[in-house]
């Protein structure tokens, strides 16, 4: 079972359903392709092609007279020019490979977890750290996105917003719209829900970022009264790393996603690709489970009534139980919590 929590109690559902090099493909990511990075975003330089070797010269033959036995060996098959270096990650990014990995779960959580899949995504970068106030101020002060929801934490009755926003903390208080903006403001874009579940569980199904061990909170990550109530400087607990390296996957803000919730996601025949149903048969699945009366499908919030938007990986307010890499929560993107944050994403071009 899962937990949510909007207040310190916990219950599944919300966010009030509250939520080296290594090689790298050349592939799109499966969420289509990145926008034009606009002119924050930072160029990434294509590595120079190493020249070729030259060919060795043929050996030469001893006269025919010698004996054949003293005669020079063949020459050595030229060497092949050296592969091109692999796309280094932009900064404070990492990369994932491209790969096959384990996506949602047949034992635990609600149903809109299930079945247990196979999902194939081809390579991208993630960012290490969720987006902190202070990167997105910057953004702010460039007059590209809008400011945070400046009463959050006072919305969701949890104190001071001061204890929220230490430049190195996460970024709560915005919407989808501001989690895209900011990103497309970088040259990035937010994750898909595949590829974020890809970072999180690796090529060995894991339960949690860093394995299988239930959460401990002196080690893995911001969560269930964490600082007092409050969230924590991005990347405070190393032991917390996920299997290609990021950091607070679980716990501290739930993550805005790029895709839309379908909770018949994994039913459906694009789900080997991580691509979920379009908006109409979205609202088309929703209704069918009003229908049934299968309210609990999605977890403790009612069926939603349009195309919300997907968070994930639980927040400093989250149970520990719930911070399973598989669990899916589900917000309509117009909402700006207090325990709602983001991280970009970037085609591995």
């Amino acid at each position: 079972m899962s937990w949510h929590s909007v207040t310190g109690s916990a219950r599944r559902g919300s966010v009030v359903r509250l939520p080296f090099l290594v090689f790298v493909g050349v592939l799109s990511a499966c969420n289509g392709a990145s926008q034009t990075p606009p002119p924050a975003a930072q160029a990434e330089r294509a590595p120079d092609r190493p020249k070729p070797s030259p060919k060795a010269p043929p050996a030469r033959q001893k006269p025919a007279v010698v004996a054949s036995a003293s005669a020079a060996p063949p020459a050595p098959a030229p060497t092949p020019p050296a592969a091109p270096s692999a796309t280094p990650a932009p900064p404070g990014m990492l990369p994932v490979p491209a790969g096959t990995f384990t996506m949602g779960s047949d034992a635990e959580g609600e149903e809109d977890e299930r079945p247990a899949h196979r999902v194939t995504l081809k390579a991208f970068f993630l960012d290490e750290y969720e987006v902190t106030n202070g990167q997105y101020l910057e953004c702010v002060t460039a007059k590209i996105c809008k400011p945070w929801k400046a009463d959050a934490a006072k919305a969701m009755k949890y104190g001071s917003e001061k204890e929220f926003r230490g430049s190195k903390k996460p970024v709560v208080g915005v919407s989808w719209d501001d989690a895209k903006s900011y990103c497309e403001w970088r040259g990035k874009r937010l994750p898909t829900e595949a590829e974020w579940e890809r970072a999180a569980r690796g090529d060995d199904a894991r339960k949690y970022p860093w394995g299988s061990a239930f959460p401990d909170p002196k080690q893995h990550g911001c969560f269930q009264g964490c600082q007092g109530g409050a969230t924590a400087d991005v990347g405070s607990f190393p032991a917390d790393a996920g299997p290609f390296g990021h950091h607070d996957l679980a716990g501290n803000v739930w993550e805005w996603i790029a895709d839309a919730y379908d909770p018949y996601a994994y039913k459906r025949a694009s789900a080997d690709r991580g691509v979920p149903g379009t908006c109409e048969e979205i609202i088309a699945a929703q209704d069918e489970l009003r229908a049934k009366k299968l309210e609990g499908y999605t977890g403790s919030n009612p069926i939603p009534t349009e195309c919300e938007r997907v968070l994930r990986g639980g927040a400093f307010n989250y149970h520990a139980k719930g911070l399973r890499s598989s669990n899916r929560v589900h917000h309509p993107g117009t909402w700006r919590l207090l325990v709602a944050g983001f991280r970009c994403a970037k085609d591995a071009s």
